[in-house]
């Protein structure tokens, strides 16, 4: 089953994913797709900085109370050997 911290770091990479697609329209012509993409690389970047200087990331707070933690997991496949 998936954990919070790897569902956590795929939606990360779906969000540059997007990020870099909307950043590449803004290239090829269309008004206002860089500067959306800038703006949301920069609250990305914002958001990780705070998590990595604090501890504290509302996101991965969030998935935990819908999905079980990667501790949680790997505590109770020891338990079940």
């Amino acid at each position: 089953m998936i954990c919070a911290e790897r569902l956590q770091r795929l939606l990360q990479a779906i969000i540059l994913g997007v990020t870099m697609g909307i950043a590449a329209s803004g290239i090829s012509g269309e008004a206002g797709m860089l500067q959306l993409a800038f703006l949301i690389q920069f609250t990305m970047m914002v958001m990780l900085l705070i998590a990595g200087v604090t501890g504290f990331c509302p996101g991965l707070i969030v998935l935990k109370k819908i999905f079980p933690s990667c501790e949680e997991n790997q505590t109770n496949q020891k338990d079940n050997n």
